[in-house]
């Protein structure tokens, strides 16, 4: 979101109190439908959510009794929209207070459609996509499904079109995946989308009952079937330009390419993909937290008031993930730490031993104050920042800061030259 610029320290902070509900209690999600019958014909994927725990409480999008927020708190931990064509909100949601609720740690899952209204693709541009018009939709004359009605909207899409990122798309081969509804396009210079499925080479955005007379709006694999977003708090986002996605109809039909020698799957990979990006935009997946921080010098067990140039030092940090609900080890090889001042002078791999990664090495021969500095940042996990702020001076009876040491005697000659001065 446009408005996310938290200072680093208080990252970690927020990191946390955003995934600890997840990890302590039912989570509270609310669901917006575009009407009744839509809790029939995705049953399927709101019984996958109640299984795993969720909380769910299911409105129609303009229920006038609907509410985000009550006397400041958020009521919800998640939200739901399955209403591709509302046009107002019931109550006192809006785009400013869903953007409010993202904003504040909330996870939102959309998904919508050709007749997608004006609301949505509001809080698409807030988020860094463009959907294409009311009434496009995503057309392939080359990858559609053998039951297309004729205008070539029922669109198989490959698995390899999938973001390369199993934490957010699944660990599992996927069959290919049944998507028809609107496309859209990311905001080049928002750095945060993340593009989970894209059409294929031969794809494009237009009306399909209407010869092409301009430029489509997505073309080829700059075209988005499903889009996602983790804000610098954390927040995470996921767009699906076709509500049928998630329905049972998708879940459980079967799909063939209408070219020769195609393969025909009894099931799309439609319900394995929705499970997976549910569990991501809900924060069941690829949330990381910070357990305890140390440092030390070696063959020490507690750290000093200040270190001293040339000290070998030992420095460990636990990191745990959510899994199933638990805290456990977290396994990663490309964890680095960094020595810093201003900049870093020390930049090394931390080393995995047993639950926490540790390293030692050398502190340079330089004195001031410095920071032990975790900045995790990789694909489909959450962000991890820790700093630890330490002192070094030159020697070991060193009392005063460096400053002061080094500047004592030309501030004496300056005031004795003052002095002079005034003399005369």
């Amino acid at each position: 979101l446009r408005m996310m610029a938290a200072a680093p320290c208080s990252l970690l902070l927020l990191a946390l109190l955003c995934v600890a509900p997840a990890a302590l209690a039912a989570p509270r999600t609310l669901v917006l439908l575009e009407n009744v019958n839509i809790r029939e014909t995705h049953s399927l994927f709101f019984r996958s959510l109640t299984d795993r725990g969720f909380d769910l409480t299911i409105r129609t999008a303009d229920d006038p009794s609907l509410s985000l927020i009550k006397y400041g708190e958020f009521l919800y931990d998640n939200l739901i929209i399955f209403s591709p064509s509302v046009e107002d909100f019931g109550g006192n949601i809006n785009v400013e207070t869903i953007s409010s609720f993202i904003d504040g740690g909330g996870s939102v899952l959309v998904a919508t459609g050709s007749d997608i209204g004006d609301p949505l693709r509001e809080l698409g541009s807030e988020c860094g996509i463009e959907f294409d018009e009311e009434k496009t939709a995503v057309i392939d004359h080359h990858n559609y499904d053998i039951s297309d009605p004729g205008q070539h909207t029922l669109i198989v899409a490959d698995p390899e079109n999938l973001l390369k990122a199993p934490t957010i798309v699944g660990k599992s081969e996927l069959n290919p995946i049944l998507f028809r509804g609107v496309g859209m396009v990311a905001d080049p210079d928002n750095p945060l989308v993340l593009d989970i499925l894209t059409g294929s080479s031969t794809s494009y955005s237009f009306f399909p009952d209407k010869p092409i007379t301009q430029y489509p709006h997505a073309v080829g694999k700059n075209t988005l079937l499903i889009a996602g977003l983790q804000a610098r708090n954390n927040a995470r986002v996921v767009f699906s330009g076709s509500l049928d996605f998630f329905s049972d109809a998708f879940f459980n039909s079967a799909v063939q390419k209408a070219s020769p020698d195609s393969t025909r799957y009894p099931k799309t990979g439609n319900y394995e993909l929705a499970l997976a990006l549910s569990r991501w935009v809900f924060k069941e997946e690829g949330v990381l937290r910070v357990g305890a921080v140390s440092h030390h010098r070696v063959g020490e067990d507690t750290p000093p008031s200040a270190y001293t140039i040339t000290d070998l030092v030992e420095y460990s940090i636990v990191i745990e993930k959510l899994s199933d609900g638990k805290w456990v080890p977290f396994d990663g090889d490309d964890i680095q730490l960094e020595f810093v001042r201003i900049d870093p002078f020390v930049r090394t791999f931390l080393k995995k031993n047993g639950g926490k990664y540790s390293v030692e090495f050398k502190l340079p021969d330089v004195y001031g104050v410095f920071q032990f500095k975790v900045d995790y940042n990789r694909l489909g996990y959450t962000h991890l920042y820790s700093t630890t702020q330490v002192s070094k001076r030159r020697h070991a009876n060193d009392t005063g800061t460096g400053f002061a040491s080094h500047f004592s005697i030309p501030v004496a000659s300056l005031n004795i030259y003052m002095w002079g001065f005034f003399l005369h």
